[in-house]
């Protein structure tokens, strides 16, 4: 397996910048998840890591060797796409086996290779078949084996699950967690699922037109985001948002007061000092934060709008006058009803505060965040 090196990585259709000099490494072994809504770039990126796009400027460097001329057959990579490309009158057999004897491989190991892959993907009792004869949750397996039989220095994937019903969704997701463990392997995947992203990955790119907005472990990306754009498009449900002012500052405290809070809230910062009176900010609140808790200080009164019942939790919608609803996440079956007035409690120590530029406020870690990511995280932003 190999690491990828991608410096001042560029990308344009004419006049339209598709790839905006992108710095990313990603380490050995690694499984690397590039995440972002439709259009911002992450399977354009993916294509120019496995040559089938041209690289504009910059550099990419797969096993510390320059790959910015090298053709896509000579790179030593694999490709899953979001459409299984499976040959349909070949079987699961022929269709693992063929790129292997592009390469010229002996018959023995072709052989080995294809016993090998066809355990570890279950896929032993159906070498025989062709694709019509299979799920498509087998299909999608045949056209990740393809890619593993080759035995590359970096796996590739595009939207792989992106055809798949709810259900496949789930157990493919734990077949290519179980897979990457067992082939300690270098993973490339893209998807606009931030549960995919979070549920899989060991770091997360976060992408927006065209350019990185943060790199992290999902739980960084969650208590520690870098900007208002990554807090909204991480989490789900979305984070609640607040315009809030300034009323106070001591140093590592900022006191602000917004429209929907009862009373002014003190937040823990890393550094508060340039936050004057009347400064303008927005405050983020996780729906899981806000909780039918006595003993937390701060409160949110609205009226029900809407209740999303889930199973394992609920959602409540509750209108409280601004434009968007607030929504609480609850475990298990929330005993209120459309139409009901109800209070929500929050501690100001689970908040997040971002400036007028979306830029993150860095603030001190709440214990459980902390516990979390580790015990040696300090102030983040």
């Amino acid at each position: 397996m190999a690491n990828v090196d991608i410096k001042e990585l560029r990308k344009n259709y004419g006049a339209l910048d598709v790839i905006k000099g992108i710095n990313l490494s990603i380490r050995e072994k690694e499984f690397t998840c590039f995440l972002g809504p439709s259009g911002c770039g992450k399977s354009t990126l993916l294509r120019m890591i496995a040559g089938l796009e041209d690289i504009d400027e910059g550099t990419l460097a797969i096993g510390n060797k320059v790959m910015n001329d090298v053709p896509a057959a000579k790179r030593n990579i694999s490709m899953v796409f979001q459409s299984y490309a499976l040959y349909p009158h070949m079987t699961v057999r022929q269709n693992m086996e063929f790129g292997l004897k592009l390469l010229k491989l002996p018959k023995e190991e072709i052989e080995l290779r294809i016993s090998e892959t066809a355990q570890i993907l279950q896929l032993t009792p159906y070498l025989d078949r062709l694709p019509k004869q299979l799920s498509g949750g087998q299909r999608q397996r045949v056209a990740i084996g393809r890619a593993i039989v080759k035995r590359p220095q970096v796996f590739l994937l595009d939207e792989p699950l992106s055809n798949l019903d709810a259900a496949l969704r789930v157990s493919m997701r734990v077949e290519l967690a179980r897979l990457h463990e067992e082939l300690d392997a270098t993973m490339i995947y893209v998807t606009h699922d931030q549960i995919e992203a979070m549920t899989l990955a060991d770091r997360v790119v976060v992408m927006r037109d065209g350019q990185i907005e943060q790199v992290g472990t999902p739980l960084e990306l969650l208590h520690s985001p870098k900007n208002l754009f990554v807090a909204q498009f991480i989490g789900s449900p979305k984070i609640n948002s607040f315009d809030v002012e300034v009323v106070g500052n001591h140093g590592t405290q900022v006191t602000v007061t917004g429209q929907a809070f009862s009373k002014p809230l003190t937040v823990e910062m890393a550094n508060a000092a340039n936050l004057s009176s009347g400064t303008r900010l927005t405050l983020c609140l996780r729906p899981h934060r806000l909780r039918n808790d006595t003993n937390l200080e701060h409160q949110i009164t609205g009226t029900v709008q809407l209740i999303e019942r889930l199973g394992s939790e609920s959602l409540i919608h509750l209108d409280i006058g601004l434009p968007d609803p607030v929504i609480s996440s609850s475990e298990g079956t929330a005993p209120v009803r459309r139409g009901d007035q109800i209070s929500l409690r929050f501690s100001a120590q689970n908040c997040l505060l971002f400036d007028t530029q979306g830029a993150a406020l860095p603030r001190k870690l709440p214990a459980d965040a902390q516990a979390l990511m580790g015990t040696d995280a300090q102030h983040v932003a």
